[in-house]
């Protein structure tokens, strides 16, 4: 990731003080202030080619100064009645004063099993997880949730494993994206590379927007419900 904005691929690079000036722009609340969704809640049908796979639902729980997260994550891959895979995942996110204080996630990976344990000690972000042994996060890192744009910032926090990792973000044009209901969504698009391999999109009024990947040649995409 370079400072300077580097040109790659049709898209720019973006230095983390490059995307932090401009985070403004893209973001119609206060700096500290958060983006919860109309209704308290955020939905998306996962898609994997033509076939629904199951949901990732997040439920928001604001609050005085403070604001909970429940995340809730049922995939299953199916032929002819048979299930080949399946995938569960529920995590608890918490902020207070617009800073990140906890996380605490599950995770059922077709039978094999993670997860991560984040609270905060003197000011710092403690985590350890799974696969990650206990260390401070980086002040500017958030758990990989995606409904916070400010997560593109810094590096992430992985809440299956707890791993720390830190994608290079690609900021790209606005294309038109598949809603759950059938209808079409107008989104700008991040393309991560490097520890992370998707594609995500934010509309300037609904907030996190819809997210795509290929998994073992196939690709798979989030549909927000709307």
């Amino acid at each position: 990731m370079t400072a300077d904005g580097k040109r790659i691929a049709g898209g720019t690079v973006i230095g983390r003080r490059a995307l932090l000036s401009g985070a403004a722009a893209m973001v119609t609340v206060p700096p500290h202030a958060l983006p919860i969704p109309a209704g308290n809640r955020l939905g998306f049908d996962v898609v994997r080619g033509r076939s629904k796979l199951g949901t990732h639902v997040l439920t928001f729980e604001p609050g005085e100064g403070s604001l909970t997260v429940h995340i809730a994550v049922a995939l299953a891959y199916r032929i002819l009645g048979v299930t080949l895979y399946r995938y569960i995942h529920h995590a608890t996110e918490t902020w207070r004063d617009g800073e990140v204080v906890g996380i605490e996630t599950e995770t059922d990976d077709d039978g094999t099993r993670y997860r991560v344990s984040g609270h905060r000690e003197s000011g710092d972000l403690v985590v350890e997880g799974t696969r990650a042994p206990r260390y401070v996060a980086p002040a500017n890192a958030l758990p990989a949730t995606h409904w916070n744009r400010r997560e593109l910032v810094g590096p992430w926090i992985n809440t299956q494993d707890g791993r720390l990792m830190r994608p290079t973000v690609t900021r790209s044009g606005i294309e038109a994206i598949p809603a759950a209901n059938g209808s079409t969504l107008h989104a700008r698009l991040f393309a991560l590379t490097g520890d992370v391999h998707l594609d995500i999109f934010y509309n300037d009024r609904l907030g996190w927007a819809g997210l795509s990947f290929v998994k073992d040649g196939v690709p798979i995409r989030y549909e927000r419900q709307i």
